[in-house]
């Protein structure tokens, strides 16, 4: 049963439930006038640097962390204190510290992306052949040599999960963030939308946002897969 049959049928307002003519309408409208393009740069902005920031950072704390044991053991408790906050009422604080716009934001999508891979990295370094551990102290290999030419490569499947985890959550946590913190950006336009009752305009944002999030998420893929046949090609030779 199509969509605005089943909206008549039910008694459903079009504020409510708009029909999809109302939607593309309102998509198209807001993509001609050139309204939309801003936004979605803004949001894909504090997106990447969001992602970037986190990741880089929760990469090299996992691997500080998955190296030393009783750093582990003394900051890792900390760390979960930290994620199991909701990240939503932190964004009045990030606000107080770095104001209104696209820092606050991206502080938020940074912290929403670390822990991924934060957990992903620990966990690939450690889930490594045992025998081919043990070569590697056989052959006399340093920490250092055994880390870059064992634990990261064979730890990499893992890694790169997490890394796709992040990308999801990054554009969650910046279009959540520009709910509160965001002058601009497509949580604002919702925010906006919202005010104004336009529910058409609501919906053809959550399109937009769909649509980015599977075109970055499409993108992710395609690095994981490229990023591993070039270690599978390195590892045969």
């Amino acid at each position: 049963m199509r969509w605005p049959s089943t909206c008549r049928l039910w008694g459903v307002s079009a504020l409510v439930l708009p029909p999809p003519s109302a939607v593309l309408g309102a998509l198209w409208s807001g993509l001609a006038s050139g309204q939309l393009l801003p936004h979605i740069w803004i949001t894909c902005a504090a997106m990447l640097l969001g992602l970037a920031f986190g990741c880089v950072f929760g990469f090299l704390c996992g691997i500080a962390l998955g190296e030393n044991a009783a750093l582990r053991q003394l900051l890792y408790p900390y760390i979960i204190a930290s994620q199991v906050v909701p990240k939503l009422a932190l964004v009045p604080l990030f606000i107080v510290w770095f104001g209104f716009g696209m820092t606050s934001t991206v502080a938020i999508t940074a912290l929403i992306c670390f822990f991924p891979l934060l957990e992903n990295t620990i966990t690939g370094i450690h889930h490594i052949d045992p025998q081919k551990r043990e070569l590697f102290r056989m052959l006399g290999a340093t920490p250092l040599q055994t880390l870059l030419r064992l634990k990261i490569p064979s730890g990499l499947p893992v890694i790169l999960a997490g890394l796709r985890v992040a990308v999801v959550l990054a554009l969650v946590g910046a279009v959540v963030a520009e709910f509160i913190a965001g002058r601009a950006g497509l949580g604002a336009m919702i925010i906006a939308s919202q005010g104004m009752m336009d529910s058409p305009q609501m919906f053809a944002l959550l399109v937009v946002i769909t649509a980015i999030g599977m075109a970055f998420y499409q993108a992710t893929l395609i690095i994981e897969r490229w990023a591993l046949r070039r270690h599978q090609k390195g590892s045969d030779l």
